[in-house]
């Protein structure tokens, strides 16, 4: 090939700019916009998701001429997209429970929006209650919003927890917001009625109304349900016990030596739940601050295929990615009636995580449905001296 030709092919061929990037996925014809950051320093390539000031980091990655690629392992999901004209172009793809789903995704480098002449925003900033009309789990939800202009932020916090830091804006008296994570895409549009109370739909199906929470009870909008009595055990008095295998197969049981005498926090959870995420990072903090005084954490992983070393693979990532010493067992699918199986003195399970909190003999004095992160910043401070304060309490008990 001649040289001219060659070096003019290596000057068509653009990479994307690192830093700050506008994305969005497409879920069922619903854009999905959010905010990504891509790093090229120190020879690495790699992306993230954000989730308000969090970055969820990709676990490796590659460009290739104009090619992107990014993987999350701890996801099971990864990003291919081709940069052209500007713009980055491909699709986001992630094994879920309907196996293999992938998202057409684009993204241009961001740019700060300018000032426009726009209608009046109208004023969605602080705590709502939040009724949906699903008819399956709980329906009842608590929002929190911030407000900068027609810039709005915030999360709603449901039993399983929250959904996330939530961004948008409010263009007259429409609200859109939308948030991605390389697991959750949510889109929220609302409108602000005259009586003051918001309508609207989740994800285009899910329909809900919401009122100020010093309105709710006026207006008929029951508290939602407390996460700390929602689950229980049936008979408190015996014993918890369960059966897994650890993440190299071997069977492990709670009545074995190493658990003997031992206060124990036991979280159901799974690598694909965020919230079960958020909760990992808190629970290595109180492993690291108790274990030598007698408090043994267990995580029972309950995953998408049912094929054992692939799910055991996706535990391991999980605990790559927080650093994590206490134990990782897997105990099945999320096929319903598993967490059952494992856990029959469990009453009432609804959510991914759920947390129980037993004594020396194993005895339940605690069960936490769900986990509010970072993103509802009041309630996650408030839970974390929760978790801090029973842990103490069940190293006490005899």
């Amino acid at each position: 090939m001649p040289l001219l030709l060659m070096l003019g092919l290596a000057a068509a061929i653009q990479t994307p700019p690192a830093g700050l990037w506008d994305a969005s996925i497409e879920v069922d014809g619903r854009r999905v916009a959010f905010r990504m950051e891509l790093d090229f320093s120190r020879g690495a390539v790699r992306g993230a998701f954000l989730d308000g000031e969090r970055r969820i980091w990709s676990t490796s990655g590659g460009l290739r001429g104009n090619r992107l690629e990014l993987v999350w392992d701890y996801f099971d999901s990864r990003l291919d997209a081709e940069f052209v004209n500007g713009e980055l172009s491909g699709a986001y793809q992630r094994r879920t429970k309907a196996g293999l789903v992938r998202r057409p995704f684009a993204a241009r480098p961001f740019q700060p929006e300018p000032a426009a002449g726009e209608e009046p925003a109208a004023k969605v900033a602080g705590a709502w209650r939040i009724r949906t009309n699903a008819t399956r789990g709980v329906n009842v939800m608590n929002g929190y919003f911030a407000q900068s202009g027609p810039l709005v932020s915030g999360t709603i916090q449901r039993l399983d927890g929250d959904f996330g830091t939530l961004s948008g804006r409010v263009s007259g008296r429409r609200l859109t917001l939308s948030h991605f994570d390389g697991v959750r895409a949510t889109l929220i549009e609302a409108e602000l009625l005259p009586d003051g109370t918001l309508k609207g739909v989740i994800d285009g199906k899910t329909e809900f109304t919401a009122a100020r929470i010093e309105d709710a009870a006026r207006l008929g909008l029951p508290e939602p349900p407390d996460p700390s009595r929602y689950v229980s055990v049936k008979n408190p008095l015996e014993p918890v016990q369960f059966r897994a295998v650890d993440l190299d197969g071997r069977p492990v049981s709670s009545s074995d030596p190493r658990f003997r005498g031992k206060a124990m926090i036991v979280t159901i959870m799974g690598s694909w739940c965020p919230n079960c995420h958020d909760e990992a990072e808190l629970l290595v903090e109180l492993d690291r601050r108790y274990r030598s005084q007698g408090l043994e954490i267990v995580a029972l992983g309950f995953e998408y295929t049912g094929e054992s070393e692939r799910d055991r693979n996706q535990l391991r990532a999980f605990a790559r990615r927080h650093g994590i010493e206490y134990t990782v067992l897997y105990a099945g699918t999320t096929d319903e009636g598993e967490v059952q199986r494992v856990l029959p003195q469990l009453a009432n399970f609804s959510s991914y995580p759920t947390t129980l909190f037993l004594d020396r003999s194993h005895r339940v004095r605690s069960v936490h449905a769900g986990f509010a992160g970072p993103a509802n910043a009041a309630e996650h401070a408030r839970l974390r001296e929760e978790f801090e304060k029973l842990a103490r309490e069940i190293l006490a008990s005899r």
